[in-house]
């Protein structure tokens, strides 16, 4: 068993100190838990990470086609995007991210996901802020072409559409910036998003004047600490 705890990394960045720490936990045997704490707040852990997958599994299972070409927004530690490149039909997948460190954590294979990513000729990583790249369809996600369309957008950035990592992020949710990010969608593309909390009936009626087809999902997985279950959910959404 390794270390019960250590701090990994710890830099600063436009938003704040992030840090990222290994743990063990008996409730988890073996297994060593990662996490990023921002300033005094925990980020993301891999101490759960069941509906991070599901918003790969559930956004991609939306979407027709093959040869698909698919953003991640928030890389995260890589449980999304790890989830995504395992649909044989992706091309391609950008993972957008406003922190050059937590990109870094994962070139440099300081996350255990890291070589998993590095070793997929489709994975690229992309620096940038996802919400002002939403929102510049003239732009868009992909440097190498701007303007392009992409078969799905997967987003696991803020902890809810009311509940922010950055509260200049509380913008995207309206019609109008939720469009701009939809012009980037194929027709028929599909948009996913991650929330901590149980599907929310009004962000879901803000997703309706903007996309064809609104589905929420809850996923439950077990939580030692609670002795039970706890919930996320993943909006899908069609165009």
């Amino acid at each position: 068993m390794s270390l019960m705890f250590e701090e990994i990394d710890s830099q600063a960045t436009p938003l704040g100190q992030i840090s990222l720490r290994r743990r063990s936990m008996p409730a988890f045997g073996d297994r060593d838990i990662y996490e990023v704490k921002l300033g005094d707040e925990f980020l993301m852990s891999s101490m759960f990470v069941e509906a991070e997958e599901a918003l790969s599994t559930l956004g991609l299972a939306a979407v027709q086609g093959d040869r698909l070409s698919v953003v991640v927004g928030g890389l995260g530690l890589g449980y999304t995007a790890v989830a995504a490149l395992n649909d044989e039909r992706i091309d391609e997948l950008l993972v957008v991210d406003a922190l050059e460190t937590v990109i870094g954590w994962h070139r440099d294979e300081r996350v255990p996901l890291g070589k998993v990513l590095n070793a997929d000729p489709r994975n690229r990583y992309v620096l940038g802020s996802f919400f002002d790249l939403a929102t510049d369809p003239a732009r868009g996600f992909d440097p190498e072409q701007p303007g392009r369309q992409f078969d799905a957008i997967l987003l696991d950035i803020d902890h809810s559409p009311s509940e922010y990592l950055n509260p200049a992020n509380a913008s995207f949710y309206t019609t109008d910036n939720l469009a701009l990010m939809a012009q980037q969608l194929k027709p028929e593309g599909v948009f996913a998003m991650w929330s901590q909390n149980l599907p929310d009936p009004d962000f879901e009626a803000l997703l309706r004047t903007v996309f064809a087809r609104v589905e929420s999902h809850v996923i439950s997985f077990y939580n030692p600490f609670q002795g039970g279950e706890s919930t996320n959910s993943v909006y899908v959404c069609v165009k």
